[in-house]
């Protein structure tokens, strides 16, 4: 079984490492496009002629699951993406995790790109699963390029940023961003005591292979294969900076290509 992960940079680094902790034997196939990164600035229609057209590619690599481990992806070509590919492919989205956080505090912060600050599709959730709650949200400016680039210092400034942002009686912070995983530990030393954190990679990760049961299908035997921009290449140097990339790079069939 195949899956294929598909995002502008390093954001899926943390769905596709769970996926290896849960699914071991699953082959991943991992599409990142350096050369056109973040997608958040693209004008819409790019972004969904994008991630189609990438789905598609997968899809004829023998992908069996597709998924858009990137909010701007989700936001922008989810539902174009599952029309392309058709009901016999399934196409697993992202959803910032307001919906676990809201019921379990009145108080919640959600960082996330300003694109995704800024869009209907989190105000939608926000009005769906948290009405009545205080929801404060902060834009993190530069952040997920920061962790991209592996700019240290430009990650510790753009978190202090949002740190400072973030109203001092905040009880959940929902991470909108899947690259902000990444660097849970210095959001967390950035933040008061108790505050609890929220993240979707782990549930991306368990509906896609609940997708992928259903689908049914050979265990694979664990590759991981990138491609950056559509060439065949390795999970970048800066990804070995995260727990997550340097698990998936034991894996990763091209590192190890002489």
């Amino acid at each position: 079984m195949i899956a294929a992960l598909i995002d502008s940079g390093l954001g899926m680094l943390p769905t596709a490492a769970w996926l290896k902790r849960l699914r071991p034997d699953l082959d991943q196939l991992l599409f990142t496009d350096p050369d056109n990164a973040p997608w958040g600035p693209k004008p819409e229609a790019w972004t969904i002629e994008k991630v189609v057209s990438t789905a598609r590619r997968a899809v004829e690599m023998g992908a069996d699951v597709v998924v858009l481990p990137c909010n701007t992806a989700s936001v922008t070509a989810l539902s174009h993406t599952r029309v392309a590919l058709g009901p016999s492919v399934p196409v697993v989205g992202t959803v910032p995790a307001i919906k676990p956080a809201a019921a379990e505090h009145d108080s919640i912060a959600i960082w996330a790109t300003a694109a995704t600050t800024a869009s209907r599709y989190q105000a939608d959730l926000v009005a769906k699963f948290a009405d009545g709650k205080h929801v404060t949200a902060v834009a993190c400016h530069g952040l997920a390029d920061a962790i991209d680039r592996g700019d240290s210092g430009a990650v510790s400034a753009a978190i202090a940023s949002a740190a400072e942002r973030t109203p001092s009686g905040t009880r959940a912070l929902v991470l909108g961003c899947t690259h902000y995983p990444l660097v849970v530990d210095e959001i967390v030393a950035a933040l008061p005591p108790g505050v609890e954190l929220f993240d979707s990679a782990e549930a991306v990760a368990r509906q896609t292979l609940k997708r992928v049961d259903e689908v049914g299908g050979v265990a694979g035997t664990g590759d991981v294969r990138v491609f950056l921009s559509g060439r065949p290449g390795a999970l970048p140097d800066g990804a070995l900076a995260f727990e997550a990339g340097r698990l998936l790079a034991e894996s990763d069939t091209q590192r190890f290509v002489q």
